[in-house]
This record gives structure tokens, C-alpha cells and sequence, in this order.
């Protein structure tokens, strides 16, 4: 019977010693397959692959390059929004102001009916007379007159040529009391969103803004889309001035157009892996570099980044396009010169790869606990 416990205490002290053996073998195994994110160091190279994605190092050229690029790129085209300025035309629901000089008599009564006629219609009390849903106007003497679509002068000429017929050379001043046949509308991230009328200064982009209270905290000038006829159009407001075309970019707005400021919310960028803090940021009216990036984060964790392994991963700009990934060695300060002339754009993520040393201070810890559970069953079998 001792020799039967013997041989089984031996048996069991054997199979533990195999299990132990297998446990130091599952540690090395974890060494190579470390839990979480990484991205192989020698993927890193210039003119590297890595699966789909592009690698490149970021360099002075690099960075210059890429600035290269944002100056000569043309944008949208906003030829459209661009053209030149015309006089203000009459429309339908205008108020205008007629006097005709020795006159007064033929003005008293029409002002009084059409002054309670647009009080009633939208509450103004701008006297003068109403440009109907016909674009007609009735005058004394001369009758309806079609004058929707003209201008103030061509709209004074008409009616002094009606009233010649009856007064020997009339003088007369015709001018629009009150813009309402003409507006614009503003939505967004802007003070006080709503209608802007349009009146006889032609109407910038940067008026209609200025008129809504100027774009909020939350906004991003940098992406402002303005839709007229059907077709959307992206405008980045400080590139354009960066170009020296204005405060308004040259963009006249016209009747019916449609001014949206989106928020600088959904202009993100993602910093991850080892750093201070990671978070997601807002771009400020579409501008940051990773320099601000990683300061905002805190900067590189001290204990556990690798400081030559920080990356920026950018989407693809189309469905075909390869991923970009751009890979900076932050060992020496003075890469932080660099990483503040490297612009980010939307949706980028920074990601900043782990120390060696602490990959394997996190591999211990996983495997650990399944050690000391192997020794405390050997030190139970003994």
C-alpha cells in the first residue's frame, strides 16, 4: 500500500512539473502575443506596408509637402457663389415709398390702405405701397403697374412716364421702404439663427453671419456649407482669407439661399494608446497640429510610451484609397518641432505604441495569477 502512495505522489508531482513547464511555455508565447493594440516598428519605414495601409515618416519635407498641398489644392468650386454684385430688383412683398412732388393728394389714400394692409399681412408699419403677389403695384391715375423685377430707377421711369399722361412733367421719388421679397436663411451653430432679408447692399457671407450674431464657441468656421438651386457647397472661411480673398471670401448670398455652420463637434480627432490622457478632441475651425494634440492629451506616458513609435492613422478619402499612416520618432525634443508643423484633419487618430518593458510588465501580470495557482497545487500535492 506505501509503495501505491508513493507511486501516485510521484505521478502527481510529475504531472504538476509538466504543468508548470506549460505555463513558462504560455508565458513566452504571450511575450509575442501581447493583448491590446500595437503597430509593428518595422512597418514604420518609408515607403513600408503594412496590410492596407500606407506608411510614412514624418520629416521636414514631409511637413512641408503637405502644406504644399493644402495651398494648391483649389477646393470646392465656388465660382457660382462668386459673381458680381447687381442692383437691388423689386419683388413681391416689398414696400414702396412714392412721392410725387406738388403732389401729395395722389399718395395720402394708397399709403393709408396699403400702410393697413402690411401692418395686417406680417405687422410692419413702414407706410408706402405694397409690391403684390403679382408683382403689381396700383397707383393713382396710373393704374396696375407690373414693377416686380425692376430696379428702383427703371421702376421710376415707368411710373413717371403713366402719371405724364396726366400731369405735365411729373417729379417723383420711388424708392423700397421695406426689403421683404428677398432672404436668406441661417441655421447652425450662429447666435440667433433664422431670416435675414436681403436689401440693396448686396448681402456677403460674412454680413449674413455678422447680422446672426457671428458663429458661437461650438461652431467651425472652417466648415460652413451654403446651399442655392439644389447644390451644396463647402466653404472654409479662414483658408479663403488665408488666401487674401476677404473676410466673405468674395461669396455673394441670393434669394433662397440656405447658410448652415456646423459644429466643431463633428470635426474630431482621437488620441490613444500611451499617453497622460487619452481623449477626443475638437478641431478648431478645422486646424490642429499633433503637437496640440499631444499636449492637450498630457503628452507621452513617462513609465510606459515608447517614444518612437507615435503615430498618425488617416482614413482613406475614398472607398479604393489606402489608409495613410504617418509615423513620428519623438525620442529627441526637438521632434516635437515637427509634430507641431504636421497638421491633423478630421476623424485622424494619434496613437502612441506601448515600451517594450511594459508590454511585458503587463504579460506578467496576465500570467501571474495562473502561476500561483500552479504552485499552490504543488505545494498541495506534496
Amino acid at each position: 500500500m506505501q509503495q501505491i502512495e508513493n507511486n501516485m505522489s510521484f505521478n502527481l508531482k510529475k504531472h504538476l512539473q509538466r504543468w508548470t513547464v506549460l505555463a513558462s511555455l504560455l508565458l513566452l508565447t504571450a511575450c509575442v502575443t501581447v493583448p491590446g493594440m500595437r503597430m509593428e516598428q518595422a512597418a514604420s519605414e518609408e515607403g513600408g506596408n503594412h496590410g492596407a495601409a500606407a506608411f510614412k515618416t514624418i520629416t521636414p519635407e514631409l511637413v512641408r509637402e503637405e502644406k504644399a498641398l493644402v495651398q494648391q489644392s483649389s477646393g470646392p468650386d465656388l465660382t457660382p457663389l462668386m459673381k458680381a454684385s447687381a442692383p437691388y430688383l423689386i419683388g413681391n412683398g416689398d414696400i414702396l415709398s412714392i412721392i410725387v412732388w406738388d403732389h401729395p393728394e395722389l399718395a395720402a389714400p394708397a399709403m393709408a390702405a396699403a400702410q393697413a394692409t402690411a401692418a395686417s399681412a406680417e405687422g410692419s408699419t413702414a407706410p408706402g405701397f405694397v409690391v403684390d403677389q403679382n408683382g403689381m403695384v396700383q397707383f393713382p391715375y396710373a393704374g396696375l403697374l407690373k414693377l416686380a423685377g425692376l430696379t428702383e430707377s427703371q421702376a421710376r421711369d415707368v411710373l413717371t412716364a403713366k402719371l405724364g399722361q396726366y400731369f405735365k412733367k411729373p417729379n417723383l421719388t420711388l424708392r423700397v421702404q421695406a426689403y421683404r421679397s428677398q432672404r436668406v436663411y441661417l441655421s447652425g451653430e450662429v447666435k440667433t439663427p433664422g431670416i435675414q432679408a436681403i436689401n440693396d447692399i448686396p448681402m456677403t457671407l460674412a454680413e449674413a453671419l455678422s447680422r446672426a450674431g457671428g458663429v458661437l464657441e461650438g461652431g467651425d468656421a472652417s466648415q460652413i456649407e451654403v446651399t442655392r438651386n439644389g447644390a451644396n457647397y463647402r466653404i472654409d472661411l479662414p483658408l479663403l482669407i488665408s488666401r487674401g480673398m476677404g473676410p466673405a471670401g468674395g461669396i455673394l448670398l441670393a434669394n433662397g439661399d440656405a447658410v448652415r455652420v456646423f459644429a466643431r463637434a463633428d470635426s474630431k480627432v482621437f488620441v490613444l494608446g500611451e499617453v497622460t490622457r487619452p481623449l477626443t478632441l475638437a478641431l478648431r475651425d478645422g486646424r490642429m497640429t499633433l503637437g496640440e494634440a499631444l499636449g492637450e492629451a498630457g503628452g507621452l506616458n513617462p513609465l510606459t510610451s515608447d517614444a518612437r513609435q507615435v503615430y498618425v492613422v488617416r482614413g482613406a478619402a475614398g472607398d479604393t484609397a489606402q489608409p495613410q499612416v504617418f509615423h513620428l520618432d519623438a525620442r529627441s525634443p526637438a521632434a516635437f518641432v515637427l509634430a507641431n508643423n504636421f497638421q491633423l484633419k478630421a476623424r485622424d487618430v494619434v496613437y502612441v505604441d506601448a515600451a517594450p518593458l511594459a508590454l511585458w510588465s503587463r504579460v506578467v501580470s496576465l500570467v501571474i495569477p495562473s502561476a500561483q495557482s500552479v504552485t499552490s497545487a504543488v505545494q498541495a500535492g506534496k
